[in-house]
C-alpha cells in the first residue's frame, strides 16, 4: 500500500478571484478580509522569499526539499508555507515523502489586477 496522498492543484480558471480592481468600486468587507489575508501573508520577509523561490523555480513548482535553506529552521519553513497556503497563494501535492508547492496563478493574477493603475 502506498502512503502517497495527492492533493489536487487548482486549475487557473477554477479559483474564485478575490476582488475587483481597486479602481473599479469599493471593496466589500468580505473582499477586504480575503485580500488583506493574501497581502499579509506576503508581508513577512521569509514568506515573501519562500513565495519567490517557488515562483521562480523551474516550472513554478518546488519540492520542500529544494526550498528549505532560507535562514530559518525546517519547522519554521513549514509554518510559513502553511500560512501561504491558508492565504490561497500556494497549492501543494504530496508525492511519496515530499510535498511539492506551486504558486496559485489565478490568485496572483487577481492580486496584480487589483493593483493596476489608472490608465
Amino acid at each position: 500500500m502506498s502512503n502517497t496522498e495527492v492533493l489536487p492543484l487548482l486549475e487557473p480558471d477554477t479559483a474564485a478571484p478575490c476582488c475587483p480592481p481597486l479602481t473599479e468600486r469599493p471593496l466589500t468587507a468580505e473582499e477586504a478580509e480575503r485580500t488583506a489575508a493574501m497581502f499579509k501573508a506576503l508581508g513577512d520577509p521569509v514568506r515573501l522569499r519562500l513565495f519567490s523561490l517557488i515562483a521562480s523555480h523551474e516550472g513554478g513548482e518546488a519540492c520542500v526539499c529544494d526550498i528549505s535553506d532560507v535562514g530559518v529552521s525546517q519547522p519554521t519553513v513549514s509554518h510559513h508555507l502553511k500560512k501561504l497556503k491558508e492565504a490561497g497563494l500556494l497549492t501543494s501535492e504530496r508525492r511519496g515523502t515530499w510535498v511539492y508547492y506551486r504558486v496559485e496563478p489565478s490568485v496572483v493574477a487577481t492580486m496584480g489586477q487589483m493593483l493596476r493603475t489608472f490608465g
